[in-house]
């Protein structure tokens, strides 16, 4: 790996500040890097931080977070305070998403090829009517669109779930941005529609070389797309390393129980694993481990409900934020 990786988010802090000036992290300490052609997936419950994380990296953290601490840098420029004219010349063109739901994501009362074409032309203020309507239809034969020329001319609410979801990757890759984020890009897709537009997110990769970033509850999900896997609990990132390393060996209690709830051939017809309990608010996260009050791990102690246990470096590309695991797996 380069010294300079293409995206690097260093010790990140989100969250939002009271009138009494008393801060309150959403997100803590979470650090990763993307070289080019690099697919990472963040995988939690809902409410982990994982949106918001991708957000701040867009800029685009709705009022009143805001990014506390850290780092977020782009071919080493820094991003965290950059003025948002600056942002907006990044967005979408260096860095850009797929959000979660197509139907939020794309304006009702216009044509699915003007969006597009809007999302060209904001980069691209110069291109002609010609090539604009060109553009279009070749990024809708891009996603997979047949008839491309022709549906271009459609509303939203014309098109199905699935062909939505393609035009709003579409719009996140028109510009061909280094990094591509997508949150949650297959929700609410039946088994088939999923494949499909993991099927194109990939193409897209290949083709322009760009990193992802995916967001997403589905570890089976992660086992297609992913290079590197992070855990996120509670705000924090309580395990990283190589797909291959996490879902064979697991380390953190909260990975453990993530991949004991996948249904397999293996449990096929058994009750399925569930967590016992929800995850803390924000407001209640214990002064300990966040995951403690959840966690079976025989080898938890006191020590668990009274230190916030460190992210450690247990192996090459693998962190754990766990104290009894780190004093099992460390020499």
């Amino acid at each position: 790996m380069s010294d300079q990786p293409l995206l690097q988010v260093e010790h990140l802090r989100v969250g939002y500040v009271d009138d009494d000036g008393r801060e309150t992290a959403v997100v803590e300490d979470v650090s990763f890097r993307l070289e080019a052609g690099e697919s990472l997936c963040i995988v939690g419950e809902s409410g982990s931080g994982k949106s918001v994380t991708a957000l701040a990296v867009l800029g685009l953290l709705p009022s009143p977070l805001e990014v506390l601490s850290g780092s977020i840098r782009l071919r080493g420029r820094e991003l965290v305070g950059l003025p948002e004219r600056e942002m907006r010349a990044i967005r979408g063109k260096d860095v850009a998403m797929v959000f979660q739901d197509p139907m939020t994501t794309l304006n009702p009362v216009r044509r699915v090829g003007e969006q597009l074409a809007r999302a060209l032309r904001v980069h691209r203020p110069t291109m002609s009517r010609s090539d604009l309507a060109r553009g279009v239809t070749d990024l809708l034969e891009r996603v997979g669109i047949d008839r491309a020329a022709e549906r271009a001319r459609a509303y939203p609410h014309q098109w199905s779930g699935g062909m939505r979801q393609r035009a709003v990757i579409g719009m996140a890759i028109a510009n061909e941005p280094a990094v591509l984020l997508a949150d949650e890009p297959t929700t609410a897709l039946d088994v088939t529609v999923q494949a499909q537009v993991v099927e194109v997110l990939a193409q897209q990769r290949q083709a322009t070389g760009a990193a992802m970033v995916m967001i997403t509850h589905d570890l089976g999900l992660v086992a297609q797309v992913a290079d590197t896997v992070a855990v996120m609990y509670a705000g924090r990132l309580v395990e990283t390393g190589s797909v291959w390393d996490v879902f064979d060996d697991p380390r953190h209690p909260y990975t453990r129980g993530l991949l004991a709830s996948l249904l397999t051939a293996q449990n096929l017809g058994q009750r399925a694993y569930a967590i016992p309990g929800s995850p803390p608010s924000v407001e209640a996260r214990p002064a300990g481990c966040p995951f403690e009050p959840r966690c079976e791990n025989p080898a938890k102690s006191a020590i668990c409900r009274s230190a916030r246990p460190p992210i450690t470096d247990i192996a090459p590309g693998r962190t754990l934020a766990c104290t009894p695991l780190t004093q099992e797996v460390t020499v």
